[in-house]
């Protein structure tokens, strides 16, 4: 997802509700290379806030490797509540 507000739709709506997660839904803030995303186009896959890179999986490796500092927690919701790390 390339913004909070539908990561954090993600997380409320889909994983809270899926066993799989364990109920609970992370929201997750990082940088990127901006040289290296310019090779994914961007996908909308709904409404106007729905926008995503889809990566390969086989290139997740080479992404990582062009994260920019440090992977944040930035919210996180539960099946009763939402909580502001």
């Amino acid at each position: 997802m390339l913004n909070r507000q539908y990561a954090e739709q993600i997380a409320r709506e889909w994983n809270v509700k899926d066993d799989f997660s364990g109920h609970v839904g992370y929201v997750l803030e990082f940088e990127i290379q901006a040289d290296f995303m310019k090779k994914y186009p961007v996908h909308n896959v709904g409404g106007e806030i729905h926008n995503e890179l889809w990566i390969p999986a086989e290139e997740l490796d080479d992404f990582n490797n062009h994260i920019v500092d440090k992977i944040r927690v930035v919210n996180k919701f539960t099946e009763d509540k939402q909580i502001n790390p």
